[in-house]
């Protein structure tokens, strides 16, 4: 079990070949391929927006067989939150550059995660490694993970029966998912200031 440190040594293993870092390969893989799609014309959304599902449940399963399976390793500590960062960065880039979501909307979420990138240069000069990743950010990945395809869906422009359906509900997982994002990135600030200051008392 994880002790909150970033110092996971009793489960996780320095093992590369695990089913769970493969998913979590093939989700890297496929985020060009979901950039091109979305933002190269003639766009291919439907595509997009499969693959998109595709990720997010990946995302359960390889977490999923981790824990059956006793397969947790140090990579797959690093891939799997490196692989939901990503498809989050890219599904806001292309949200934005087709009008989908507001600029402000994606810097917020961007800017969350370029704070917490410069608290892995302070772990490591205290001893750690990057922190797992807390139950409110899985919680908070997941909600804009459903948010997302269902916007790629209701794009403005579009008015039919499917658009008109996942508008309410894709805006209503962003707020969520997006609020819950932000205040993990703060849960997470803190446990990162609790443990250097407790490193700097010894």
């Amino acid at each position: 079990m994880s002790d909150g440190s970033g110092r996971d040594e009793s489960t996780a293993t320095d093992r590369i070949w695990t089913v769970p870092n493969l998913l979590s390969a093939l989700r890297l893989a496929g985020v060009p391929l979901f950039l091109y799609w979305v933002l190269h014309a003639p766009y291919h959304d439907g595509w997009a927006i499969w693959l998109l599902i595709a990720a997010g449940a990946s995302d359960y399963f390889d977490g999923k067989i981790a824990r059956k399976y006793g397969q947790f390793s140090r990579l797959g500590q690093l891939l799997d939150p490196a692989a939901d960062r990503l498809y989050i960065l890219a599904t806001l880039l292309a949200l934005v550059a087709r009008d989908g979501l507001p600029l402000w909307w994606a810097l917020a979420l961007i800017g969350r995660d370029v704070v917490l990138a410069g608290t892995i240069p302070v772990l490591k000069r205290a001893g750690y490694g990057p922190l797992p990743v807390h139950f409110l950010g899985k919680a908070a990945t997941f909600n804009l993970l459903y948010a997302f395809p269902m916007l790629l869906a209701a794009l403005p422009g579009r008015d039919d029966v499917l658009s008109t359906v996942f508008r309410p509900l894709g805006w209503a997982f962003a707020t969520w998912g997006s609020a819950l994002y932000i205040w993990a990135g703060v849960l997470y600030l803190v446990q990162v200031r609790q443990l250097t200051k407790g490193e700097r008392a010894r």
